[in-house]
């Protein structure tokens, strides 16, 4: 599959819990996992990007764990009915009609 939709992404995370992972975990364990996933997604891009090296052994897996960030994203979707599509749009429109001229104007972006 070359090109997937975030509902088709829901629905293959969805399938893989019910025939691999025997239940999602509960949210609130979703969510904790979240935070861990986001803090690797920290370091990696503290050592790539900031100040920091890489240990002995680390590797700069940032799509990884950009991919771990979705799939945890996902199970919290779809254990509380979160169609991502829909909301993604929303968001579009949010910050479309909030922040259009609003990123234009400032001056520490243009120079």
């Amino acid at each position: 599959m070359k090109n997937v939709t975030l509902l088709q992404a829901q629905e293959m995370v969805d399938e893989w819990i019910h025939r691999y992972g025997v239940r999602y975990f509960s949210e609130l364990t979703n969510m904790a996992c979240l935070t861990e996933e986001v803090g690797e997604l920290a370091r990696v891009m503290a050592r790539l990007y900031g100040d920091q090296s890489f240990k002995e052994g680390e590797k700069a897996n940032l799509g990884e764990e950009m991919a771990d960030i979705l799939w945890v994203l996902l199970c919290l979707a779809n254990q509380t009915g979160v169609n991502l599509t829909e909301e993604f749009l929303k968001t579009m429109e949010k910050k479309t009609n909030r922040d259009s001229l609003r990123h234009i104007a400032n001056p520490k972006l243009t120079t």
